[in-house]
């Protein structure tokens, strides 16, 4: 009789399991695909995006007098002798690179983004609690969850970088709040649209937003990784 009861017990517990449903993963419920392949489709700030701004050159990014400094200070050569020749490939700036990116799902709840320029990888979490501060890495650690038809990520935890490749500087104190998402092109294809906006309370004395557009290729037939340089 005991045993009997045990297994209804059972039973009745995945019924009301079954009943309640459970809830769907981030891939599964995503409403909409941003998995491929992506390239950068650069529309505006060109002098800033497609060739390295010269020295000083920091226009309409709101600096504080002490990243102002830092900014004019730049020194690519030093910046690789340290090691940190991708110091404009972190997650404040990394969407900015004229370069390709592939999205795909590491798993359920991980959405992975990988740049061909630079050759880094961006983690979202999903259903995740903020990670226990670790080491800092370029790309920090990511938040992310559907809003409507859009994805936001959050970014904390990231090294010191470079907003801009000529030496714009982001502290590690920075956030990176993004907003990814989809559009159709007329005539066909689509575009993945990318607002980004840094808050930096040690070198900004505003949010820093960009947009970015994307093209989606039909496949990674052009893809080129290639590692970071300082300039």
């Amino acid at each position: 009789m005991r045993a009997f009861f045990i297994a209804l017990l059972i039973t009745i517990g995945i019924a009301r399991a079954v009943g309640q449903g459970v809830p769907a993963s981030a891939k599964a419920s995503a409403p909409a695909d941003m998995t491929g392949y992506w390239v950068a489709f650069v529309t505006e700030d060109w002098r800033f995006r497609m060739v390295t701004p010269r020295k000083g050159d920091y226009q309409a990014v709101p600096l504080t007098d002490q990243a102002r400094k830092i900014a004019d200070a730049w020194n690519p050569e030093a910046d690789e002798a340290a090691g940190n020749q991708c110091k404009a490939y972190g997650a404040a700036a990394i969407m900015r690179v004229p370069a390709r990116f592939h999205i795909t799902w590491q798993d359920d709840n991980t959405l992975r983004v990988d740049s061909d320029a630079g050759m880094q990888t961006r983690l979202f979490h999903f259903n995740s609690q903020p990670s226990v501060p670790g080491e800092r890495t370029w790309q920090g650690y990511s938040t992310a969850q559907w809003q409507g038809s859009a994805l936001k990520i959050a970014t904390t935890n990231m090294r010191s970088g470079y907003l801009r490749k000529n030496g714009v500087p982001y502290s590690e104190n920075a956030l990176v709040t993004e907003y990814f998402d989809v559009a159709p092109l007329p005539g066909g294809g689509q575009v993945l649209l990318i607002t980004t906006v840094v808050d930096d309370p040690q070198y900004l004395r505003l949010p820093f937003i960009v947009s970015s557009q994307f093209k989606k290729e039909v496949d990674g037939s052009k893809w080129d990784p290639a590692p970071c340089t300082p300039k």
